[in-house]
């Protein structure tokens, strides 16, 4: 949480980073049984669902498979080869990652490098996701007398989350931290069963654990709430796993992607003379839409100024794009208690809207404004039209039902901003 600046007109909240427009993002799973026991694509796929959010996926997961397999796989290439992948989620076998460091180093790194490499020749915009595994219930027993980390869960979680996060800083790639998620649950929630009765593969829990783990990886956003509960998981059970795996993934975003090429939203902002200053801290970002909630027009520049003309509560948002037009938005409340000097709320009302009759706007224009813009409710610019004096009278699409803004300027100064709704 950031500090509170101290200001007599400024107080504002931090809002997380968020990402609040539904897409379809596609995405190919390359795993093993860990991915196709319980259908992990499906269940992510019903999971985003229920948040307002669309998956189209295809897999290639054949039990057992390696990295190395992978890389040979007539079906794993072919799928890579199809291309315009928004996500590929990549997890290793098992077991390979959490052997000795010397081990991974020649049998799984190098695979990890060429499967990612074919992802980006086929999608240069495609982002790899490397999907962290979990230790086994009780260590790998198979492989205890050989390695003595992997004799115990903690152990070899620990040799796979190292493993994992190697893999992403090799490749400029970024973690699901699923594995992450499941030590968490194991820790906070230890009734509820992860494992299935082999002490290796996930249970029903477990795969919505996984689920709920990279769904927040790709959008940003908290599973919190989603009434997507698969059969057989208790609904307590539900909500415990989406506000461990919320809370591993978004409280340290950049852990888990700052090797990758995601973009991260982020901005402070101060007060200077009644002037708001807007300070960008954005990562891995190229473009910029600053939405101040009060109206006005989107603004794209890196590190805006910008002047609120009434007092009143105003969330400002940011999103931030790469060059791929993956996205990022973070949100603060900003609290307006007093306005610059010479905007009073007196002039601010000057330029009065009277009222929408049949297909006009009609506009008192007792200030001698030059210009009021009119946008939808979602910031769109939709007609800009030049004032006369007194009373105007703008033609408006009256089938076009709805909330609107619009902002009344001269000059480059905004003397007046509002809404009004076609009914």
């Amino acid at each position: 949480m950031k500090k509170i600046l101290a200001s007599t007109i400024l107080l504002f909240i931090a809002c997380f980073s968020l990402i609040s427009k539904a897409e379809k993002r596609k995405i190919l799973f390359i795993g093993n049984s860990y991915t196709y026991v319980n259908d992990l694509p499906n269940t992510l796929k019903s999971l985003a669902l229920s948040m307002g959010d669309s998956i189209e996926f295809d897999s290639s997961a054949p039990g057992g498979m390696t990295l190395n397999g992978h890389t040979t796989n007539a079906t794993t290439l072919s799928k890579i080869q199809i291309g315009g992948w928004d996500y590929v989620i990549i997890q290793a076998q098992s077991q390979e990652p959490s052997f000795a460091p010397t081990q991974v180093m020649t049998d799984t790194y190098p695979y990890a490098k060429i499967l990612d490499s074919l992802v980006q020749v086929s999608n240069p915009c495609a982002e790899t996701i490397f999907y962290m595994t979990w230790g086994r219930k009780n260590g790998d027993a198979s492989n205890c007398p050989f390695y003595p980390p992997v004799c115990t869960y903690a152990g070899m979680q620990q040799r796979l989350r190292e493993s994992y996060l190697e893999m992403c800083l090799n490749n400029q790639a970024t973690c699901a931290p699923a594995g992450e998620v499941w030590r968490a649950v194991r820790t906070n929630f230890p009734s509820i069963e992860l494992y299935n009765a082999d002490e290796s593969h996930p249970s029903l829990n477990g795969t919505y654990l996984v689920a709920c783990s990279i769904y927040s990886s790709i959008y940003h956003k908290s599973t919190l709430g989603s009434s997507y509960i698969p059969t057989g998981i208790l609904t307590s059970d539900a909500s415990n796993i989406q506000t461990i795996a919320s809370q591993v993934v978004l409280d340290s975003l950049e852990t888990w992607q700052s090797h990758g090429s995601l973009p991260f939203a982020s901005f402070n902002v101060t007060n200077t003379s009644n002037q708001f200053l807007f300070t960008n801290t954005s990562l891995r970002s190229t473009q910029y839409e600053w939405n101040f909630g009060d109206g006005s027009s989107i603004n794209t520049q890196m590190n805006p100024n910008h002047t609120f003309t009434a007092i009143g509560t105003y969330t400002v948002t940011l999103t931030s794009k790469n060059t791929c037009g993956k996205y990022d938005k973070y949100s603060k409340t900003i609290q307006v208690n007093s306005i610059p000097n010479g905007i009073n709320e007196k002039e601010n009302n000057a330029p009065m809207i009277i009222s929408f009759s049949g297909k006009n706007l009609n506009v008192m224009n007792t200030k001698k404004a030059e210009k009021i813009k009119i946008f939808s409710i979602n910031g769109s610019l939709i007609q800009e039209v030049k004032l006369s004096s007194d009373m105007n009278h703008i033609a408006i699409d009256s089938n076009a039902k709805g909330i609107y803004l619009y902002e009344i300027t001269t000059g480059k100064r905004m003397i007046q901003s509002g809404r009004f709704e076609i009914n």
